[in-house]
């Protein structure tokens, strides 16, 4: 057992507990309260006086150990960059558990990502979410968090007008898309037929079988978006085919909070520092995850990166600056990416039962002065400033 005394304790859900104590065992947070929590004779005792101590940040948006650091060819595995619909295609095949970046984060108080295959495609396959700390995939990834990446807007556009071919316009983009899903429908309808008339199934197709899951809203889609036009389509598309979705990125949401409200669409938002690259970028701003939350939109808040993902509580802070209330910047990285993520009945507060993923920090986690001092994934301590 380990037992976090003197501390303060910021559970996310429940408030914040002045000099408390947070008992872990088994891997998992037992009890936490004031000091009156009795502290068994048998527990390993850190004394977190004068620190913070927070869930696990999570990140519900990047592409750690997936697009390898150094960006060299030899490591750069983040897309599939040969067609434009790569459902068959997963991005844990891709997971290189000894990424040098891997490390960085998990110092820096981010214990779970989600991160997966990047934007160059309509359809660029599946990504999932994972501790930051383990040896392998088999340590690292968390079962059943499997979703499936969409992309619209300029990189698919720009990625096949290259090559000339279809997508080369946001029509296309769209076009792409509707035709992919239809074309799973039908596998799905050829499969409940030949079931029905006791007939040989169709030949397996992988990217088939995985959009199939999608539509079947087993498997989320998680769908990239910047300007507000794609935002529509996103949505639009979304609603077509009655899909569990999400949007990432959603940097002109600000335009159309108000209808991402009223139909309750969770977005992921970020990178919030990146810089006018690209012409969908122009107008990116650090209010909008105030604007967004004002108008009633539940938001995660991304890097969209590897090793830089380390800055993870940085850009949440900025986000308070930029108008966001201090309790909602600390849901985007905990309790909301938990949701969003589909782990909320294991990550992201401080409650019993859940997984003792936990942060202490030498000062406000959202401050770029403070530092974690203890990292403790699982229930064991695996990284000490």
């Amino acid at each position: 057992m380990l037992a976090i005394v003197n501390g303060k304790l910021l559970t996310i859900t429940n408030g914040v507990i002045e000099n408390g104590t947070l008992l872990l065992e088994n891997g998992k947070i037992k009890e936490l309260g004031d000091s009156s929590v009795q502290i068994p004779s048998q527990a390993v005792v850190i004394d977190a006086r004068g620190n913070w101590v927070t869930p696990g940040l999570i990140d519900a948006h990047s592409h750690l150990g997936l697009f390898g650091e150094p960006r060299v060819p030899a490591t750069n595995d983040g897309n599939e960059k040969t067609g434009p619909v790569q459902a068959e295609v997963r991005g844990i095949d891709s997971l290189n558990p000894n990424d040098i970046a891997i490390p960085q984060v998990l110092k820096a108080g981010v214990t779970t990502v989600y991160t997966g295959p990047g934007s160059s495609n309509i359809v660029g396959g599946t990504g999932f979410a994972m501790k930051t700390y383990g040896n392998t995939a088999y340590d690292m990834v968390i079962e059943g968090t499997e979703a499936m990446k969409f992309a619209l807007g300029e990189n698919p556009k720009r990625n096949y007008k290259e090559r000339k071919q279809l997508p080369s316009t946001r029509m296309g983009n769209a076009a792409v898309l509707r035709m992919a899903f239809m074309k799973a429908q039908d596998y799905l309808k050829k499969i409940e037929r030949a079931k029905k008339n006791e007939k040989p199934l169709p030949p397996r197709d992988l990217g088939l079988e995985a959009l199939g899951k999608v539509l079947r809203r087993e498997m989320k889609a998680r769908i990239h978006c910047h300007r507000a036009d794609d935002i529509m389509t996103a949505i639009r598309i979304g609603e077509e085919f009655n899909l569990d979705f999400t949007l990432e990125h959603c940097t002109e949401g600000y335009h159309i909070a108000d209808i991402i409200a009223r139909k309750k669409i969770p977005c992921v938002i970020g990178p919030l520092l990146m810089g006018p690259a690209k012409q969908e970028l122009w107008d990116v701003r650090m209010t909008t995850p105030a604007v967004m939350v004002d108008a009633g939109v539940k938001i995660a808040i991304m890097v969209d990166s590897s090793a830089p993902t380390k800055y993870l509580a940085v850009h949440a802070g900025l986000t308070v600056r930029y108008g966001l209330p201090e309790a909602e910047a600390f849901k985007a990285i905990t309790i909301n990416a938990a949701e969003i993520i589909g782990l909320a009945d294991r990550l992201g507060s401080l409650d019993p039962g859940k997984d003792a993923d936990v942060v202490i920090w030498d000062g406000h986690p959202l401050s770029n002065f403070s530092q974690a001092t203890h990292v403790i994934v699982d229930g064991e301590v695996v990284y000490k400033n």
